[in-house]
């Protein structure tokens, strides 16, 4: 294969951040392999992991040690009780909320340095609370689906949004 002439490639960025300034909130997470790859993902991806509130699993079950692989002594996994917490630990940032119920797709906003991406458990999805909030109504974000699927696998959704926030910066930098 030949290098491509055009003056105006660039070769793809390969390499993250050790600090992507992304922290990833998990609300009330119910399965242990799920939060497991999550935890893989933000270890990564130079990201933070936040879980809220009862969980359906204990931080050291098997099956989540299984998912997350070694990559788990490489990343500190936070657990508080209310997502109040979580605010006040990153005044200043900017929350996003996804959920199937949105209308706002997830590539529609630009996710500024220090952005909270906020999803749900996988039986429930956030707390209408959250979602129905009008302070932070243009931060509800969904995933498109074709209309009859209920919802991505968490793991699936929480890497999809994870990725464009970190594509959004990428090109921000090289524009820049």
């Amino acid at each position: 294969m030949t290098q491509p002439t055009n003056p105006s490639f660039r070769p793809p960025n390969t390499t993250l951040a050790s600090d992507s300034q992304l922290v990833v909130v998990l609300v009330e997470p119910r399965i242990p392999q799920n939060t497991g790859n999550i935890a893989r993902l933000c270890q990564c991806t130079g990201s933070s992991l936040y879980l809220v509130g009862s969980m359906g699993f204990r931080l050291g079950d098997k099956y989540l040690k299984r998912a997350g692989m070694d990559y788990l002594e490489d990343i500190e996994i936070h657990h508080v009780k209310e997502f109040q917490d979580v605010l006040n630990a990153f005044s200043g940032w900017t929350p996003f909320f996804l959920s199937s119920k949105a209308k706002k797709s997830y590539t529609d906003c630009v996710y500024p340095q220090k952005s909270l991406l906020v999803f749900g458990s996988e039986d429930k999805g956030l707390p209408s609370w959250l979602v129905e909030d009008p302070t932070h109504a243009d931060q509800v974000l969904r995933i498109p689906m074709v209309s009859d699927a209920r919802s991505l696998n968490l793991s699936t959704s929480v890497g999809i949004v994870v990725y464009e926030a970190l594509r959004q910066r990428q090109e921000a930098a090289y524009a820049g």
